[in-house]
């Protein structure tokens, strides 16, 4: 694949200290970052010496939108590879599901994947499904809501892709908690498990369910788990 670098990216990547070999996107050298993501491709990660503003970040994913990307609570960014088909097209069927219960049930508003938010502890992250109640999304200006919104998802969804780890994808469960998420599930298609994270409450654990069901803010959602275990 050839990965075609913009100036913009060119010029972020020089403020971190990267330096580039070809337009393929291999790195040469890294002086002031860790050398061991040298010649990396995503996923990997990298602190610039300056923090990325919102701004510099929207920019930056908008010229390298051949990745995922999303910003750590340290200001580290994490770019990540995109999806692969399989996944994707699981990711499809939950973003489908969510939407056509949402808009029968009217109270909110369904992100799919390249949604990023702004989260209470300054990091920036992108679920792989997202539900907002309207009336926190309403009262956001036009401005932030062109942005990484300053909010923290009602209720959302991560995927487990074949490349994530198990005890990563856990531990960032518990953030979008301790941010203010409602609920959250972790599907793992590989194992046929979801993982429900609540407020003060441990994970609940559903073995190979054939749906899944919302409670709460949700109430009324199912998700039909067969085209998720295919």
């Amino acid at each position: 694949m050839n990965y075609l670098i913009s100036p913009f990216v060119r010029l972020m990547m020089t403020r971190v200290g990267v330096h580039f070999e070809s337009v393929k996107g291999q790195f040469s050298r890294l002086s002031r970052m860790n050398s061991a993501l040298a010649g990396k491709r995503p996923p990997f990660r990298f602190r610039p010496e300056t923090p990325m503003s919102d701004e510099d970040l929207i920019r930056f994913c908008a010229a390298n939108d051949i990745a995922r990307v999303e910003r750590d609570v340290d200001g580290e960014i994490l770019v990540m590879s995109p999806a692969g088909t399989r996944t994707g097209r699981r990711n499809a069927a939950i973003i489908s599901a969510l939407d056509t219960w949402a808009q029968g049930d009217g109270r909110g508003y369904v992100f799919d994947s390249s949604t990023g938010f702004t989260l209470p502890d300054g990091s920036m992250r992108s679920p792989d499904a997202a539900w907002v109640e309207a009336g926190r999304w309403d009262v956001l200006t036009k401005t932030e809501q062109n942005r990484f919104s300053p909010l923290c998802p009602d209720f959302l969804i991560e995927l487990r892709s074949p490349t994530d780890g198990l005890s990563a994808l856990e531990a960032k469960m518990e953030r979008w908690i301790a941010n203010g998420a409602k609920v959250a599930w972790l599907i793992d298609p590989e194992s046929r498990v979801v993982l429900m994270y609540r407020p003060g409450c441990q994970p609940e654990v559903q073995h190979n369910p054939s749906s899944t069901q919302g409670t709460g803010i949700i109430a009324g959602f199912e998700l039909s788990m067969a085209r998720i275990w295919q």
